[in-house]
Formats: C-alpha cells, structure tokens, sequence
C-alpha cells in the first residue's frame, strides 16, 4: 500500500450483511471492482474478527466506529478506520452506511476547520453529502454534492434548500428534511430526473438521517446521496421485459400480437417508434418460407407505434408491403439472425437509408439518432424483423439495450408463431368444415330459401353446426338443421359423417321420428367406437352426442312434418306476421339411446315462413334462452320481402363482435304447387287398367305441353302399373307431377319393394325395372302408410 492515497470508503450494507453500494473510494481503497463484489457478503472482506462491543452496538441496531482489518484484493490486510450508521429503507428495512478511512491518513484530516456538525461525516466522501442545522440551513457540503448542485459551498451555506432553488423537486426535499428535523427519524427518498447542466436522466437514493447528541437531542441532518442510475435503468429494463411478458400475446392474432410488441417498446420507454415487418407468408398465417441468399424479400408492415400523437408519418403504412433489396443492411440483418446497434453515421445504415429518399428524410425530419434491427426468430425459422428507433431519448442504444430487445423480441416471436399456427389450422378447420356444409342451396318449387352460418370467434375453436336442404321425391323437400357436441376438427369431422348420414337415410325416405331413430343408433355407434383415445382423454364415453331437427314439407298436400331430438323448437310465422313457436316433442339429444322420437305434422298455409336455428343464434349474448327466444320473435314479427333481409335482421339482434358458439339460421318460406300441375287417377286392379294408364297420362302431357315426352311416359306408366296390379294390390294410384321435373308415381297397397337386377337370357321378367331406370333421370321407392309408391324423375324438354 506504500505510495497510495487512499479514498474514503463509502459501503451500503443490508439486512443480510450483502453489499449493496462499493464506492469507487472503496475501490481505490481495497482493490475490488464493483462488480466482483456488490452482493456478496461483507464478512468476505473482514480480515480479523469484529470487536466485542462492534458486534454488539451492530446487533441493537446502534451507531458503531472502530478500527477493522479488511482483505485487500492482492491479499494483504488493511486496517481501516469504519462507523456504521443504521439506516431504513423505504420498506422499514435496515441498512447500514459504513463509512471509513485509512487510519494513516485520519490525524491529517482532523485538523481541518470544520464545524461540530460536520465533524460528524465525512468531508471527502465520494458521495454527496450535506449537513444542516436544526433550522434546515446548509452547514456544509463536500464536492461531490457541489457538483450535483451546480453552485458551490459558499453560495449555499446558510440556506435552506427552498432559498437555494424553489422549484421542484428541491421544494419536496425541504419538506422532507424538515419532517427528519421534527421527528427525529431518518427518511430514505428515491428521485428520478435531470441532474443541473445533463440531458441523460439519472436516479438517486437519498438517505436525510438525523444528527443527535449523547442525550438524543436532534442537532441537524445529514443528507447522502448516491447515484442509482445504473440501478434504475436496470429495474426499468426489467420492468419492460416483465410487460411484455404480461402483455404480448394476449390474443391468437398476428398482428394484434405485433402490434402489442410495439406498444410494449414504446409504453415503457424503451424506444421512441418501432415498426414490425412479417414476412407476408407469416402475417397470412402460412407456413415461412426459407430466405434465399442474395434474393429480394417482400414484408409486410404489420405493427407500428410512436411517442409521438398518432402514428408518425411513415415511409411504410400499416398494412403495406416493403421490400428489402439484396445485399441491404436489414437482409443481412435477417440473413444473420442477430440483432444488431447502428447510428445514421454509419455507412451500413447511411447507405440503407440514402436508397430511399423518404426514409432519409423522415430520419432527418424526425432528429433519429439511433437504431436498432432485431430477427423476429421463432423455433429456428425467421419470421421477420424489428426497428427500434429513439429521436426523443438522448440516450442511444447500448448494448444492454440491445440484449433486452433481444428478449422481447424472442417472446413476442414465439406468440407470433403460436398466433400464425392457430391462423393456419383454424382456416384448415373452417376449410373443413365449409366443404362439409352445402355449397349453395338448391331452387326448389316449394319453397324460397336464405340461410346464415357464422362460425365462433377468432380466439376458439370451430363448432360442429351444420343445416341440409334435400330435394325429396314428389316435389318434397326435407330441411335439417343440427349441432354436434363440442368444438374443434373432431366436431368438424363428426358433423360431416352424420350430415352424410342424414342424407342416405332421406334417400330412403323414412319419416322424421324414424330418420332420427337411426341416427341416433349411429352416433351410439360412432361412440362405442372411437371411444375417449380418439376425442381426447379428457372427454368421457358419451360425448359424440348432437341435437338435430329434420322436417319434411310437401308442396301438393302442404303438411309438414317434423321431429327433433334436443334441438330448439322452429318459429313459424304465419302469412298475417303471428310468429310462434311449434310444439313438437323435444326428444333426446342424439347418443343417448333407449328413448323413442315423435313426429308432428302441421298444416301451412301457402307463403309460411320456417325458421329452424342452433341453441347459438338465441344464446349468443349470454343471456337466458327465453330472452333470446323474445329477441327471435321480435325479428320475425315483422318479415321483409326478401328473405336475405330477414336474415340480416334477425342477426342483427347478436352482440358486437364474434359469436362465442356456431349460429346456424336456415329461413323457408313455403310455396304450393299449382292444382293444375298435379294430376291423380285411381286405378281399378284390373289389366285393362294398364292401357287406360297410358292413354290418360299420354293425354296429360300433350296438355302440359309435354308431348316430346309421352313415349317415354307411357312406357314407364306402362311397366309401373303393370308391377303395382302383378305384385302388389289395391289401392292403385298413378300420380303425375310437373315440376322442375316430370314426375310420375305409381302407388299399391303392398310394402315389398321392388329391386332392380339384371334379367338372364331365359327369364321371363325382371327387365320392366331396368327399362324405367334407362328411361328417367332418377327413380326409387318410399314407404307410405297404406303400402309402398315407385316414382321416376325425368328432365323436361328444353324450353319448358
């Protein structure tokens, strides 16, 4: 130690005995950086064992002083002369500001003028220090404090800190020293702001801790300041890392994600604007594609956000693409996937920004002086990239900057994949579950149809609802509208077989109740099958479960029928507005088995209007299903023209934003068939009856007009009637329908359906089938409650 000087020595000690504050005199002093010994215990330093009375006035909290041997770092012992003087922080936690100085040197500083008071510090502090008297004047005041001051000790002794500078915050200090005077009590007082003369902000920790004598008489205060920036910096940096990880990816959206990285960056200081360009594959929710080397890359500007009021004029807008050339600074930016610090100064940078005379002109504008590109990197593929820009901030970017940008970067680039995954497999699921969905619906003559389908909102999975119009045989038509259990690609896919299903049964023609008897059997069936394994352990035996309403309406007889199992009733409202709801037999949701189905039929008046809907559509807004149910109503009260109105009526009665469940609306007015279009005859079980057949339908046509088609009408007439008086019994019925198509129905009182086989060479029969199912389009048979009807469809002459 021999030619040194030593510094005071200045520690801050907590609670725990880890060092808090390591002045640079202690450094001068000892030989330890800071670096190597904030936080570490102070025992790490003592090189002898406390005295006795040290230990104790220590352990009651009480002001100490002593001589204590201290390790230097090259490994020699120093004895320095140390007082502890006990303080709390804003937390009523004790600390401990020990000072000291080398004992070599102490004699020579006692000789210094000085008054009582300020024997009591130490002058040469590397911290600022000042002392007061018990009316709050300055007494005195080492350099360190002149420095932050700005005036020197002769200009404020005597004052108060109110007479020294009567702004704010030194107002607020006044106020505190003389509440430390009063009471008695230290206070500790954090400040964040502008030291005189600086434009880069600093942080202090103040500690204004009473002067007493032997008797506790308050004397005066001291106040020591010490420089916390680095600290606050610090604590503000991890301030801005713990918000965005509370706040980015709050939601499944790119851009919202995006948006809330910028905003993160900009709310918390960190940077003055910040732009988030994606790779247009990443802001569409697609796969990335890999960047090729030496090859322009298209972004899109998906995020930006500004200190300044709005958005700042910017070169890119919101939603545009930019693109990188080759070989440009932000390229090789992406190309390195390293964030990287640059200045406008610099020629990277400067030849970036030259290229385009906006950007440089905004840079210029705007005063920017320092920038940051940052990789948006997730699971070991490039995203995009990020511009950090500060114009406001003096401060430029430091390398600390540039790891914490790092880190948010990182976290809002995992949200971003997550959010482009979700994008990618919920367009998938919808994909899915369109193509699972009718296209468009059909023209019929007995009805006008409009629907809507809104699936759920953006942040849930899609749903399993689903609706059907099937063309029926005599001019019918069936109407299904049905939800399946749950959510997601497993709904999807469930909902497609059993709409799949749904149709092969009403090709056969079964009754409503029968229809759903069926399909009910089937989800049973599906359920046995796949099993939890298949849906998710989660979900337990029973779950592939669904509601479905299936009605079926004839335009020549206009009677309706239909059941339901566990699905809302339809509203029906009449030609004259009245809406009601229709009491048919709710019956169980489909999966549960063991319960029977019942059907109603209900008698329409020509232009009804059917309303058949999801639990969705009146449980949108979270409310009870009878106010949804009122709210329904109400919509329907009063019916538009068009049914596409209607619809958009009726929906607008749902909440603001997405629904939180799939709503399914499907509307069908109903229409009648024209008496003239219908033709019936009864026909005697007689032979003869086959050529009366034919020459009564023969004369139908010709006054349809239809004459192109009356050889192929007779013939089939002709095989039809023939198979009803050979095969089945009384009562006989030949029933022509002109619709869209021709149709001719002949009905007997048996219940064996025909099949269609191919005739050997020898047999007798069996080839009047095969020649009807040459000659019409489509033919079939369907149960009726009397025997069975073989109907045929054939296509009208052109022109008709």
């Amino acid at each position: 130690m021999e030619g040194r000087v030593p510094e005071d020595l200045a520690v801050v000690v907590d609670a725990g005995g880890a060092i808090m504050v390591w002045s640079d005199g202690a450094r001068r002093l000892l030989g330890h950086e800071p670096a190597e010994i904030v936080g570490r215990p102070v025992g790490d330093l003592l090189a002898a064992r406390l005295p006795e009375s040290t230990r104790r006035h220590a352990a009651e909290g009480r002001r100490w002083a002593g001589e204590v041997a201290l390790w230097h770092r090259d490994g020699n012992r120093v004895v320095v002369r140390l007082q502890g003087t006990p303080l709390l922080d804003a937390e009523g936690r004790r600390l401990w500001l020990v000072t000291g100085t080398h004992p070599a040197y102490t004699a020579a500083r006692a000789d210094r003028a000085t008054l009582p008071l300020w024997d009591l510090t130490l002058s040469r502090l590397p911290v600022p220090v000042a002392v007061y008297d018990r009316d709050a004047r300055l007494v005195a005041a080492n350099e360190s404090m002149t420095e932050v001051m700005g005036r020197s000790e002769e200009e404020m002794k005597g004052l108060t800190l109110w007479e020294i500078e009567p702004n704010p915050p030194f107002d607020a200090y006044d106020r505190l020293q003389r509440e430390v005077l009063r009471t008695g009590e230290m206070i500790f007082h954090e400040e964040h702001g502008k030291a005189p003369g600086e434009i880069r902000p600093h942080a202090w920790s103040m500690f204004m801790s009473p002067l007493k004598d032997e008797t506790g008489a308050v004397l005066g205060m001291s106040a020591t300041v010490f420089d916390t920036t680095e600290q606050y910096r610090a604590r503000r940096r991890l301030a801005v890392l713990n918000e965005a990880s509370l706040r980015i990816g709050s939601t499944l959206d790119v851009t919202r994600t995006a948006e809330e990285m910028a905003e993160v960056a900009v709310a918390g200081g960190f940077a003055d604007f910040v732009t988030v360009d994606l790779l247009e594959s990443v802001a569409l929710g697609d796969e990335p594609e890999p960047l090729p080397p030496d090859t322009p890359v298209t972004l899109r500007r998906t995020a930006q956000r500004s200190v300044l009021e709005g958005c700042p004029e910017s070169v890119v807008a919101s939603g545009a693409t930019t693109r990188y050339p080759a070989g440009t600074l932000p390229l090789r930016t992406l190309a390195a996937g390293r964030g990287a610090r640059h200045r406008p100064g610099d020629p990277e940078l400067r030849e970036w920004l030259t290229a385009s005379p906006g950007r440089a002109e905004s840079v210029s504008r705007h005063l920017i002086h320092s920038v940051m590109m940052v990789p948006l990197r997730a699971r070991g593929v490039t995203l995009g990239l990020v511009h950090f820009l500060r114009h406001r901030t003096p401060d430029p970017f430091s390398e600390d900057d540039l790891l914490l940008a790092e880190d948010i970067v990182a976290r809002a680039a995992v949200s971003v994949d997550n959010a482009r995954r979700f994008t990618r497999e919920r367009r998938t699921a919808l994909a899915l579950q369109r193509s699972l969905l009718p296209g468009r619906l059909p023209k019929l003559a007995a009805m006008d149809l409009a629907h809507r389908y809104l699936p759920t909102g953006a942040g849930a999975d899609i749903g399993g609802d689903w609706f059907d119009v099937i063309p029926l045989s005599g001019a019918r038509v069936a109407l299904v509208v049905g939800d399946v259990v749950g959510h997601g690609i497993h709904a999807s896919a469930t909902m497609g077989r059993l709409r799949t299903a749904v149709r092969t049964l009403a090709d056969v023609d079964l009754a409503p109740d029968e229809l759903l008897t069926q399909l009910d059997d089937l989800v049973i069936r599906l359920d046995r099958e796949e099993g939890p394994e298949a849906r998710g352990a989660e979900e337990a035996s029973g779950q592939v479960g669904a509601t479905c309403l299936y009605a079926v309406y004839d335009p020549v007889s206009r009677r309706c029928t239909m059941a339901r199992a566990g699905h809302p009733p339809p509203a029906l409202v009449t030609p004259d507005g009245d809406v009601r709801f229709l009491d048919v037999p709710a019956g169980p949701p489909l999966g549960l088995g063991g319960l029977p189905f019942e059907a109603v039929e209900v008698q329409l008046e020509e232009n009804s209007l059917l309303a058949l809907y999801t639990d969705g559509l009146i449980g949108a807004s979270g409310h009870d299903i009878e106010i949804g149910t009122d709210l329904l109503r109400r919509a329907l009260g009063s019916p538009a023209a068009a049914l596409e109105e209607t619809c958009d009526r009726v929906l607008s009665t749902l909440p603001a934003g997405r629904p939180t469940d799939d709503i399914v609306l499907m509307l069908a007015r109903t229409a009648v068939l024209d008496a003239g279009k219908v033709r019936t005859w009864q026909l005697p079980p007689d032979p003869a009856a086959v050529a009366r057949a034919r020459k009564m339908a023969g004369e139908q046509l010709a006054e349809w007009g239809l004459a192109e088609a009356e050889f192929a009408t007779e013939l089939i007439v002709s095989e039809l009637v023939t198979n009803a008086l050979r095969y089945g019994g009384a009562p006989i019925e030949l029933r022509l329908i002109r619709d869209v198509t021709l149709i001719c129905e002949v009905s007997d009182g048996s219940s064996t359906a025909p099949h269609l086989r191919r005739a050997r060479v020898f047999d007798e029969g069996g080839r009047g089938l095969l020649l009807v199912a040459q000659l019409a389009e489509r033919w079939g048979t369907r149960q009726t409650p009397t025997g069975k009807t073989i109907w045929t469809e054939q296509a009208l002459p052109t022109g008709m």
